[in-house]
């Protein structure tokens, strides 16, 4: 039997919040394609102790979205607490038309996340590579993703092309083995193809569109992003005899 939700206005910031039962969040099971849907803004950021709850702005991944709804931001899976109704902190404009659908929702971040991915350093005006979980009837254009980091990595130098662009990204011990030429590998939460690889780096090259629908597009030298090796190598390791 479905536990039930108890639902509930959160005074002053157009939130319709659910009370979630954490035993069952779905962001234990879903699963994303790293393809980006998104390109998000966070509105606001409420740090309470070792935790968060941040509010994203986006009218794409909102459309069919319920609160206890997966949404992989930045390549972290996150269960969807509410939604919001309009801009937060805003005044309403007389000329824009009303929203057929929510404008934004919130998310909670617990510290253990915080702490292991890029999360920790979101601010409002951040933008945000957003992702709804895939149906079983959607197509797979990216590969498995589960939306959680193995571990972040800092974005060593971007080298322009005539008409695309190669990212170098370090790579930390741990997840190396992983890590194999022309493989799958998400950065941020987006699917991508490992053309070059070094014994502590590895670059991926990137098409026009990403460019533009990412926050691959203007991250710099020096920045903080998440990363999740491909899960299929994970299990080859403790099939084959690893440790993991």
């Amino acid at each position: 039997m479905p536990a039930l939700r108890a639902s509930a206005r959160t005074a002053g910031t157009g939130i319709t919040a659910h009370r979630v039962p954490r035993s069952h969040g779905p962001e234990e099971d879903a699963v994303f394609t790293g393809i980006v849907e998104d390109l998000g803004e966070v509105e606001t950021v409420e740090h309470a102790g070792d935790s968060a709850r941040i509010f994203v702005r986006s009218t794409v991944v909102t459309q069919d979205a319920r609160p206890g709804d997966s949404i992989a931001v930045n390549g972290v899976c996150l269960t969807v607490t509410g939604l919001t109704d309009g801009r937060l902190g805003a005044a309403p404009v007389a000329d824009e038309p009303p929203a057929s659908f929510p404008r934004g929702f919130s998310a909670d971040v617990m510290g253990e996340t915080l702490k292991r991915s890029g999360l920790a350093s979101l601010a409002p005006g951040s933008k945000v590579n957003l992702e709804r979980s895939v149906r079983l009837e959607d197509r797979l254009g990216g590969h498995l993703v589960q939306g959680h980091v193995d571990d972040t990595a800092t974005i060593i130098r971007r080298d322009p092309q005539e008409h695309w662009e190669v990212v170098r990204i370090s790579l930390p011990p741990g997840i190396a083995r992983y890590v194999v030429h022309k493989g799958s590998i998400a950065v941020d939460g987006i699917s991508l193809t490992i053309s070059a690889i070094g014994a502590d780096w590895f670059e991926v090259s990137l098409i026009p569109e990403t460019l533009k629908r990412t926050t691959l597009g203007f991250r710099q030298p020096g920045e903080t992003v998440n990363l999740e090796v491909d899960v299929i190598a994970k299990y080859v390791e403790k099939l084959t005899g690893g440790t993991r």
